[in-house]
């Protein structure tokens, strides 16, 4: 039997990634160290100014804009998803313990990273038709840099990564959630899973969903994920810490098996494309998006008073992904399934968590994690779509292609459903790194802009003011929603 074209597919691509995923890798580590020296370690120096910055009120507040709240639940959306979940579980088992050091690695760094191209996004955003505010990285390569060019490869690629790539995977792990029931409830079935009706039905389902979401009013997406993100992540936190104190004593041990791993200098440089420490970052990226270029679409819609505030409070939405990331890391390294699943075919990841799950809660634990796969799903699905949305903007006003977008879009979700995605696993992870690349390089050469915008908010806090920006005043260019 010959080669399907889909096979073909993959393995080419899988020939291409590991030098582009090298040098994402390497433009990450110096973009995230960069901005830490340059803002003195903003990520975690201004945590104390987040409640503040959520909880302020603006007299200028209509229908059309969305709340930093709101801009931070969206980005939160994205971020903390079946990456948090299904995606740390294979890293683990493919890359071992030591992945999940060097996802803190990534957001102790990125954090920086994430303030840098929010605070940009927020600088060089634009009025939308409707009164409210639209930007990205599309819209800072393009005013900041002068170059359209890249602006709109960007927002194309953006378009593809998030759209179609990314929704089509949340939308396939999510339905492959559910098999834990079929096969409970047909243990002698003569179809698997992927052969019956199931895929179906939830397919369907979900689309609906989608379609609602996505030809409903873009405010209608910060508040659906600003009611569903904050419980769905306490929720699973508080699990996590359970299972972390019924196992209190195995801690050492396990932090023993982290570190160990992450260190294991034979195993990174022997294949370095493949290894421990290439695995934790790029599931660190897809988990946290610092420097990826996405929240920064969700940041430069809100509406404030001064650029580096929203710039802060993305740094925060880094912050609650590794408290996730780490309780899904931990929920995992502490339960006998690891052993198990380890060094195994697990697929998606997501039987590791649900085995892992059931270990210390029962059936009770194989319930919470399909409730959490399917709303965490559903907001990263509105979430990612929220971004693609901006960029559309981007490129046209054509309200013909953006209703075009929306149902192709919604299409992708059931296709999803309904498919093995080894190939959108393939050419997500390639058009991810030529997103992160182009945005990563394009904030390496903004840095005095950002470092022009965060002292000018330090020296305003330090004088007792609520900072307000004063384009004009600073000499930035092509910045007109500030003048």
């Amino acid at each position: 039997m010959g080669i399907s074209f889909s096979d073909k597919m993959v393995g080419y691509l899988g020939s291409i990634t590991p030098y582009t995923d090298t040098i994402m890798v390497i433009l990450l580590i110096i973009c995230g160290i960069y901005y830490s020296s340059l803002t003195g370690f903003v990520q975690f120096r201004m945590l104390k100014s987040v409640f503040a910055i959520l909880t302020e009120k603006n007299g200028e507040k209509s229908e059309e804009h969305i709340s930093p709240f709101q801009a931070l639940m969206i980005s939160t959306a994205s971020r903390v998803g079946i990456g948090n979940i299904a995606g740390i579980s294979y890293a683990l088992t493919t890359g071992g313990a030591g992945a999940l050091f060097w996802m803190w690695v990534m957001a102790f760094f990125g954090g920086a990273s994430a303030f840098a191209e929010s605070t940009l996004a927020q600088v060089y955003k634009s009025k939308d038709e409707t009164g409210g505010f639209k930007g990205g990285p599309a819209y800072y390569i393009r005013k900041a840099l002068g170059s359209h060019f890249f602006g709109s490869f960007f927002a194309f690629i953006l378009i593809i990564t998030y759209a179609y790539g990314f929704n089509g995977l949340q939308s396939q792990t999510m339905t492959s959630a559910f098999k834990v029931y079929y096969d409970m409830f047909n243990p002698n079935a003569t179809i698997d899973f992927t052969s019956s009706s199931w895929p179906v039905v939830i397919g369907v389902i979900l689309t609906i969903f989608g379609a609602w979401m996505f030809f409903s009013h873009h405010t209608k997406i910060g508040k659906v994920s600003s009611l569903i993100v904050p419980f769905m992540a306490m929720a699973y936190i508080l699990l996590a810490i359970i299972a972390v104190l019924i196992n209190l004593d195995k801690i050492p041990l396990v932090i023993k098996i982290v570190v160990e791993s992450a260190f294991d200098f034979k195993a990174i440089f022997g294949g370095f494309a493949g290894s421990v420490l290439v695995i934790g970052i790029k599931r660190g990226l897809f988990s946290n998006e610092a420097g990826m270029g996405s929240a920064p679409n969700a940041a430069a819609a809100a509406l404030t008073s001064h650029p580096a505030k929203q710039g802060i409070i993305q740094s925060f939405s880094v912050l609650i992904d590794v408290i996730v990331c780490t309780s899904s890391g931990f929920l995992v390294l502490f339960s006998m399934a690891y052993l198990n699943f380890h060094g195994s075919n697990i697929g998606d990841g997501m039987p590791l968590v649900q085995e892992a799950m059931r270990e210390y809660y029962g059936s009770f634990g194989i319930h919470f994690v399909t409730i959490a796969i399917v709303l965490f799903a559903i907001t990263s699905l509105i979430g990612n779509y929220y971004y693609a949305q901006t960029n559309v903007k981007y490129l046209t006003d054509s309200k013909i292609i953006m209703n075009l977008f929306r149902i192709t879009a919604v299409a992708m979700i059931f296709i999803g459903s309904q498919m093995n995605l080894k190939l959108a696993w393939s050419l997500a992870d390639l058009t991810m790194a030529f997103m992160a690349t182009t945005n990563i390089v394009s904030l390496l050469l903004l840095g005095g802009i950002v470092n022009k915008v965060l002292k000018d908010f330090n020296s305003q806090q330090k004088a007792g003011l609520d900072p307000h920006f004063k384009v004009l005043k600073l000499g930035i260019k092509n910045a007109e929603c500030w003048e």
